[in-house]
């Protein structure tokens, strides 16, 4: 998938994590496009293992599946996501739509699909953390205000854990992107996984803190 280069710009410590890592593995899956996916990276340097290996080495035991898929956008994310999401998870990821908004599509859609998804991940008590996105301000201030809202509105409605902006600290620089100025390089998913990180922490906390 090619994500867009014009997006607008836009703590947990460890101890504490050491101290609730959780007695079984939480088996957690990333679900996403290529941001997720790891275009053109070794597996080894995609955001789901850069993220498993940073909870591993601060006490947490968490496996994170790979469930990325190059140009998905939410609709079609909610096309596989039956299995993509096995039983047995126990927890998503959930990190789509910036093709939705590469591609003009109307925010209206890309919201009822990412409330799908939810409302069939929550009815399979599986819960959700919500990366958002943000839509480039060359599509408008009607188009932004709609697109930008959908995050934040689904986090609201059903109390989930959200992280505002999945790109935060590396959009637009060079330095943490391919060549081709669209995708994360090593260091780029790297700044990602330090900047997603406590979130993911308070999500695995209220994870092990929920009922089973």
């Amino acid at each position: 998938m090619a994500v867009f280069a014009a997006l607008a710009a836009g703590s947990l410590m460890t101890g504490a994590s050491i101290g609730h890592a959780a007695s079984r593995p939480l088996n957690l899956v990333a679900f996403g496009d290529s941001l997720t996916a790891g275009y053109r990276l070794p597996s080894a340097a995609a955001f789901p293992s850069v993220l498993e290996r940073e909870l591993k080495a601060r006490g947490r035991t968490v496996s994170i599946a790979n469930a990325g898929v190059s140009g998905d956008t939410s609709t079609g994310g909610l096309d596989r996501l039956d299995w993509s999401v096995p039983d047995g998870t126990d927890g998503v990821i959930l990190e789509l739509g910036a093709n939705d908004m590469l591609r003009g599509t109307d925010p209206a859609v890309t919201r009822k699909a990412l409330d799908t998804i939810i409302s069939r991940l929550k009815a399979r008590n599986i819960p959700v953390l919500l990366a958002g996105m943000k839509a480039s301000t060359n599509l408008g201030p009607d188009y932004v205000a709609r697109f930008d809202a959908i995050y934040p509105d689904l986090a609201s409605r059903y109390g989930l854990v959200l992280y505002p902006f999945f790109l935060q600290g590396i959009l637009g620089d060079r330095r943490f992107n391919l060549e081709d100025g669209l995708h994360p390089n090593v260091k780029g998913v790297e700044t990602i996984v330090a900047g997603i990180l406590p979130t993911v922490e308070t999500f695995l906390d209220r994870l092990a803190a929920a009922p089973k």
